[in-house]
């Protein structure tokens, strides 16, 4: 049935017209939508910021628990977290630019969120570890004159 504004015979031209081929386009071409953005961005989020808080927690706080105050104990597990959390930064970071190529904004603004938390406490710890750190420099290996077995820093 032919409708007055033509649509039945454009579609029909579109159905055997095989010379236009279908539309493909890169991901950064158009916008994600915002649906599938958030799907990615909240549990990314949740995920990341969970990950960093049980890191702090269980990670770092009970190896310096069990430390029960040795100093060289407490401050290895501080350069441990330190690295931790410098992966994390690298990995939340890695994430955004990947959601930036697909134009997933409020993934990219939970990334970089996240990227700025992580930063701002790799920031601090890092001026608390250079206040705090030990005086004496560190063993390279043991021997007669560094005393019980220490942590090469």
């Amino acid at each position: 049935m032919l409708m007055r504004d033509g649509s039945l015979a454009r579609q029909a031209a579109s159905m055997t017209d095989i010379s236009s081929p279908p539309r493909r386009g890169r991901p950064w071409s158009r916008r994600t939508r915002p649906g599938v953005d958030l799907a990615f961005a909240i549990p990314l989020f949740v995920l990341e910021v969970g990950w960093f808080a049980l890191d702090r927690v269980y990670g770092f706080g009970l190896e310096v628990w069990a430390a029960q105050g040795d100093q060289a104990s407490v401050d290895a597990a501080g350069l441990a977290h330190l690295g931790r959390v410098r992966t994390l930064l690298v990995a939340v970071l890695v994430l955004a630019v990947v959601a930036a190529v697909f134009r997933a904004r409020w993934t990219v603004a939970a990334h970089l969120v996240v990227a700025l938390l992580v930063g701002g406490v790799l920031n601090a710890e890092r001026h608390e570890y250079e206040g705090h750190g030990s005086a004496a420099p560190a063993c390279v290996r043991h021997g007669a004159d560094c005393g019980p077995i220490t942590v090469v820093l």
